[in-house]
């Protein structure tokens, strides 16, 4: 299928917050290549139309660009940033969150044998491929429906189910089924990774957050790593690190007060790791931020 009716649909219908008139589908449109920015990954998938597009997650770097997706199956902490994009030719790219619950009534539905098998153990919560043509055909079907808002109501939850289908069937599988399993290793791991972001300012033991995940504690340990590419303590140093640039950005002036609010006591140890982070010292990038025009943040991989 030829990209062009895809990228002539995002055009013309990209809002500045990114939302559409379909729940859950949102459009992308980039028009210049900013510097790097963190942000959390939602549950997504991406698919580019035009443009470029490098994600960082700890250690692991993933590129993608016209007619390839990014699957995000757990809420992560990412650096993104559009390598191509420009007024002339903006970057491009639909996005659909992906719901535990659509996908475990998918998985139920599916007879034996009709799912591709997976590997053993937690995959990686963010994969990148390249969009087969019937996954292209059904996500632009989706986006014709912003057009027709007498069939939207009926045929969008359809077509939605089709495209969850094709990644479930596809060369990803393993992320996307593992999101409606209840009982996966990626489940236990999205589990601690909801509960380190709700209390990411205390103090916490591996063993006991592996505990509540129902994981034994090297188990826990290796599916943490292997689906977040961090340490559950870095992945902790992530969220701290970003929730405090959120705050410098209304409170600049209160880099120590901040830094406690996330959980930092030191304040020459908090003002280090966030240098080190976003290159700059807390209150000078602070400041950058509050002269700066803000994008969505989290809204798509």
């Amino acid at each position: 299928m030829s990209l062009e009716e895809f990228r002539s649909l995002l055009a013309r219908h990209a809002r500045p917050d990114w939302t559409t008139a379909i729940d859950g589908v949102l459009i992308s449109k980039v028009d210049r290549a900013d510097p790097p920015t963190p942000s959390m990954s939602g549950t997504v998938l991406a698919v580019i139309a035009q443009g470029a597009k490098r994600l960082a997650l700890g250690d692991r770097v993933y590129e993608y660009g016209p007619g390839q997706y990014l699957i995000a199956s757990v809420d992560l902490p990412v650096t993104g940033q559009f390598l191509q994009a420009d007024p002339e030719q903006p970057a491009l790219g639909f996005g659909l969150i992906l719901e535990p619950s659509a996908v475990a009534e998918l998985l139920l539905q599916a007879g034996p044998g009709d799912t591709p098998r997976t590997g053993a153990g937690a995959p990686s919560g963010i994969a990148v491929g390249d969009a087969p043509p019937a996954l292209l055909d059904a996500v632009v079907r989706l986006l014709r429906l912003l057009d027709e808002p007498r069939d939207r109501a009926v045929l969008a939850p359809l077509v939605k189910r089709e495209i969850l289908w094709r990644l479930i069937a596809g060369e990803q599988s393993a992320a996307v089924r593992q999101l409606g399993l209840a009982d996966s290793g990626l489940s236990h791991v999205s589990r601690a990774v909801r509960w380190i972001r709700e209390h990411y300012a205390e103090p916490f033991r591996v063993e006991d957050v592996a505990r509540l995940s129902g994981m034994s504690a090297s188990a826990f340990y290796r599916n943490f790593q292997a689906v977040t590419a961090m340490s559950p303590i870095q992945f902790q140093k992530q969220i701290r690190l970003q929730e405090a640039r959120l705050l410098l950005a209304t409170h600049p002036g209160d880099v120590t007060g901040v830094g406690h609010r996330v959980g930092y006591d030191n304040p020459s140890q908090f003002s280090r790791e966030y240098r080190r982070q976003f290159g700059a010292p807390p209150s000078q990038d602070a400041a950058r931020l509050r002269g700066a025009a803000r994008s969505p943040a989290g809204a798509m991989t």
